[in-house]
């Protein structure tokens, strides 16, 4: 999978998620069950990252361009448990 999911952490960091191939879920599902509940997301082609991930510290992005989805209310303590989707036949 060439794509990454990356929000923002309250501190201002970045995050970036590396979805797990053949997982059975879409990269938009994974984003939804993965992001913090309330957090805007963005998903993006892995050659967008910087390439020099030794300063990966201050990588910053602008929350207005986190516009392809928010975290789904799935995370601990939620009462709405992810159920895994039915696999394609």
């Amino acid at each position: 999978m060439t794509q990454r999911i990356i929000y923002t952490n309250d501190d201002g960091s970045v995050s970036v998620i590396v979805p797990a191939p053949e997982c059975g879920l879409t990269v938009e599902q994974i984003a939804l069950k993965d992001v913090p509940f309330g957090k805007p997301f963005k998903i993006i082609d892995i050659a967008d990252l910087p390439a020099d991930r030794t300063q990966r510290n201050a990588w910053t992005v602008d929350e207005a361009d986190l516009t392809d989805g928010v975290g789904a209310d799935y995370g601990i303590g939620s009462e709405n448990p992810f159920i895994m989707p039915e696999a394609e036949q």
